[in-house]
């Protein structure tokens, strides 16, 4: 990448959990029946739980899906949400789908999409199976299907951060930046406390779209959610210096004391 700031391979390339530049593959979501804590407050990961919620989960629902995914708002205390799917109840199905999460981690990606296409053939109406079988398809140098797929995910849930992020991934390797931006910035609007996809769009302005306001403003929610990420606060120093040689650099250019 021409003139690109210090650290560009490592925002670059990072692949994982919350710690990293957060790429879907640390959040396979392997339960139907699912329950994802956002934020990454603790444990810098998103949580998968069981859907059946706990007697100290005190949530209020947004407006009930009967036969879809929802999204409930935790008000216990604690920051975040969950969003739920309804349950396979085909024990065949339910198998074959935790066998496909199995497969992608083993990078056996082909297989894994025929398990998950004829899974979601059955049952088009749950998000997990779209977004895994994003990641394989997107494993597998086919993005034209993986955004299909990220695409039915977001019609399902809008803002799905799981789905967001993974789609602003897959937008950004195909030097679609502001869309990446525009996805990014959705999610959002809806799921503020869902700290990668901070970390990613603080990434994409910083390296891509050269908005050194926006990658700053993004870093900084990061790193205070997330203070032991270390690279975060290299990269916000990295802004800061090169913020400070651009002002240098200005005010020689003013005094006429500036190099031709």
């Amino acid at each position: 990448m021409e003139n690109a700031p210090r650290n560009d391979a490592t925002r670059g390339s990072e692949q994982g959990s919350c710690s990293r530049t957060v790429k879907i593959a640390g959040y396979l979501l392997l339960a139907i029946d699912l329950s994802l804590f956002a934020g990454c407050a603790t444990a810098g990961k998103a949580k998968v739980e069981p859907a059946e919620p706990t007697p100290a989960v005190t949530a209020q629902p947004s407006p009930p899906l009967s036969t879809g995914p929802s999204v409930v708002r935790l008000t216990d205390g604690r920051e975040g949400f969950v969003i739920k799917e309804p349950s396979i109840k085909d024990a065949l199905s339910r198998a074959e789908f935790d066998q496909a999460s199995a497969m992608i981690r083993e990078a056996k990606y082909d297989k894994a999409i025929e398990l998950l296409e004829m899974l979601i053939a059955q049952s088009p109406g749950l998000t997990a199976p779209h977004i895994n079988v994003a990641i394989a398809y997107g494993r597998t140098s086919k993005p034209e299907q993986a955004e299909q797929h990220l695409k039915k995910a977001l019609e399902l849930i809008p803002g799905h951060p799981v789905a967001s992020n993974e789609y602003g991934l897959l937008l950004r390797k195909a030097g679609r930046f502001v869309e990446s931006r525009q996805i990014y910035e959705k999610s959002l609007a809806a799921f503020p406390e869902y700290y990668p996809i901070h970390k990613n769009l603080g990434i994409l302005c910083d390296l891509y779209l050269k908005d050194s306001a926006c990658a700053a403003q993004h870093y900084e929610v990061y790193g205070k959610a997330m203070p032991r990420d270390e690279h975060v606060k290299l990269w916000i120093a990295d802004l800061q210096t090169r913020a400070g040689s651009s002002m240098t650099a200005s005010a020689r250019i003013e005094n006429g004391t500036a190099r031709p």
